[in-house]
């Protein structure tokens, strides 16, 4: 009796032991990894890779797809850039405290394969590009924050202004509109349906709002 209980404990051990070494290993660095996201990503039950688009594109597009201007700041062509959603984001995802972008970021498109979207808008992809001297993002259209999905149909190079600080290039200021809206959201002050209808249709609509906020 004793032999047989030092062989379970042991066969156990080693059965642990061999999931633990497992789980970890499947936590690479890889970008578009679904294991790269937080383990709290398991527990909100997100999957990083779903999307719904808010209207249907062909992908890559046909055409070149050009940025227009709304209250002079540059909106995507919506023929290539529609926005898309992520499904398992829901509202008690996002207020929830455990939520972090990550569950999304890079899980279903990786960096890498995002930057074809220059070529769809004709626009050369900057050499430096970080910190100061970024002049270019690309932008998810339906924010992470707002349940967007990583898909290359919610993304855009969203580029300028040339000689501004970085504060007024024009991703920063789409960074007020983004914070913004998710603020309303997890308040209820605004559904998350028309968040996300919203910012992918025009963002720059709420931009006076946001920085009143």
């Amino acid at each position: 009796m004793t032999s047989f209980r030092i062989f379970a404990k042991t066969t156990l051990g080693l059965y642990f032991g061999l999931a633990c070494m497992q789980a970890h290993s499947q936590t690479g660095s890889g970008h578009g990894s679904r294991h790269n996201a937080p383990i709290n990503c398991d527990q909100l039950h997100i999957e990083g890779k779903a999307s719904s688009a808010l209207n249907a594109v062909t992908l890559p597009p046909t055409q070149t797809c050009t940025t227009r201007t709304s209250n002079g700041f540059p909106i995507p062509d919506p023929s290539c850039t529609p926005g898309a959603v992520n499904p398992t984001v829901t509202l008690d995802v996002l207020q929830d405290t455990k939520f972090r972008t990550r569950c999304v970021r890079d899980q279903a498109t990786t960096e890498h394969d995002k930057t074809v979207t220059y070529d769809w808008y004709k626009t050369k992809h900057p050499s430096h590009n970080s910190g100061a001297s970024q002049t270019c993002e690309l932008d998810h259209l339906v924010s992470l924050e707002l349940g967007g999905a990583d898909t290359l149909d919610n993304i855009w190079p969203q580029c300028g202004p040339h000689g501004v600080g970085l504060p007024k290039r024009f991703f920063k200021q789409k960074d007020l509109v983004e914070n913004f809206l998710a603020s309303e959201v997890r308040a209820g002050r605004m559904s998350l349906n028309e968040a996300q209808k919203g910012i992918a249709k025009d963002w720059t609509q709420f931009l006076a709002d946001a920085k009143k906020h």
